[in-house]
């Protein structure tokens, strides 16, 4: 048995050794044994195929090596929900969790955990999770032809070559797959941001980093043709959040320049390059619904589904821009600094829009995917490919 292979090991260890073994035997826990916790809002899918950065990633980071090499690795991350760290960067669930939920499937299990046999029922039955913490759409040698750092060498292309890999024990023919993945969900995302982060982080200028736009659009573009070659017949592309209400770019980018921000203290112009690149994401959406008309290509708007949060906080329960998670300042903000000792988070992260400065708690995450799953938030709307009906009521999940 899997638990007991790690209680073992965990008996033998010591130290941060032994910290690290009973961070992983919780994170196996968790996703062996979690199931749905409210009534499903949809029938229509039985999978989810996942491919992202930290928006989506549900321990493929964690997985990947030893000791942890992250800071959402350590408490208070998971406080929330599993009550411990789970490989996720946000004090609990994430927006995968929630359509998982609401799908009335189980969370979906990080792909190395089912390729390292470390998970009790290693299959994709309920789909895999190929999301990495710190992921690009782009391959490592653009940035590295550009002088920009970046934490994590698994790019899109590297996700897409790990589902190859699972594709022979899902299906044995092109027929068979498309047959396999005619219920399943593809979520492609949220990935890009960190392309954009990358070069933000270093101050690049955003006229050099709008020159990136067409090339991560073309990264996801060539990954949406290759899995609907491979079988795929639903996939949902979630856009980019408003990053100007971003705590790590509010402090990075903090100027008495009042009219730098708009009336909920966000900054203007990030929040602009952030709808510039969802609208050319949605023109390339539109032309490929053109090409596969036999596939539904799904827009998810993370940005709208956020931003009334940032522009009317206490209508959701919010105090506003304020982290939780950090280290004082105008934002409760140090960069990387939650998950290091002596960093403490809020007494209650529910009433937070931003986590760690970079990541939002659960609950912003549950409400941008109330507003994808059962709002107006996805085009065409992802409430009318279900099967059943569902109650609607923007900021809350019928449980």
């Amino acid at each position: 048995m899997v638990v007991s292979h790690f209680h073992n090991k965990f008996l033998m260890a010591s130290g941060s050794e032994q910290r690290w073994s009973t961070v992983t035997l919780q994170l196996l826990l968790v996703i062996t044994v979690s199931a749905p916790l409210f009534t499903a809002a949809c029938s229509s899918y039985s999978s989810i195929f996942s491919f992202g950065d930290s928006i989506a990633d549900t321990g493929n980071l964690y997985l990947s090596s030893q000791p942890p090499s992250d800071h959402c690795f350590f408490p208070p991350y998971g406080q929330t929900y599993f009550h411990h760290p789970s490989g996720r960067c946000s004090d609990g669930r994430l927006i995968i969790d929630f359509i998982a939920e609401s799908l009335g499937i189980p969370m979906v299990k990080p792909y190395l955990g089912i390729k390292n046999g470390v998970l009790e029922d290693n299959s994709a039955k309920e789909g895999a999770n190929f999301a990495v913490i710190g992921a690009t759409a782009l391959d490592v040698s653009f940035f590295e032809e550009r002088g920009v750092g970046f934490s994590t060498n698994y790019s899109l292309t590297v996700q897409l070559n790990w589902f190859k890999e699972l594709l022979p024990s899902l299906c044995n023919s092109s027929k068979n797959c498309h047959e396999v993945f005619a219920n399943s969900l593809f979520l492609m995302g949220e990935i890009g941001g960190n392309d954009f982060n990358y070069p933000l982080f270093i101050r690049r200028s955003i006229v050099e980093i709008k020159t990136y736009v067409p090339h991560v659009i073309s990264a996801i573009t060539s990954a949406i043709n290759e899995l609907i070659d491979l079988g795929a017949r639903t996939l949902m592309i979630p856009g980019n959040f408003p990053l100007g209400c971003n705590v790590i770019y509010l402090t990075k980018y903090e100027t008495t320049d009042k009219s730098q921000y708009d009336s909920a203290g966000c900054l203007k112009w990030l929040n602009e390059f952030a709808e510039f690149y969802n609208q050319e994401l949605q023109y390339e959406l539109h032309r490929l619904r053109r090409i596969h008309p036999h596939a539904t290509i799904i827009y998810a708007d993370y940005y709208n589904a956020l931003l009334p949060l940032y522009q009317n906080p206490t209508k959701f329960g919010f105090t506003g821009l304020k982290n939780c998670c950090g280290m004082g300042g105008s934002y409760n903000f140090g960069s990387g600094s939650c998950g290091k000792p002596g960093v403490f988070a809020c007494d209650d992260p529910s009433q937070y829009i931003g986590w760690d400065g970079v990541h939002l708690t659960e609950a912003a995450y549950r409400l941008i995917a109330d507003g994808i799953i059962n709002g107006p938030c996805s085009v065409p709307q992802f409430s009318n490919l279900c099967s059943v009906n569902v109650s609607y009521e923007y900021g809350h999940f019928n449980s």
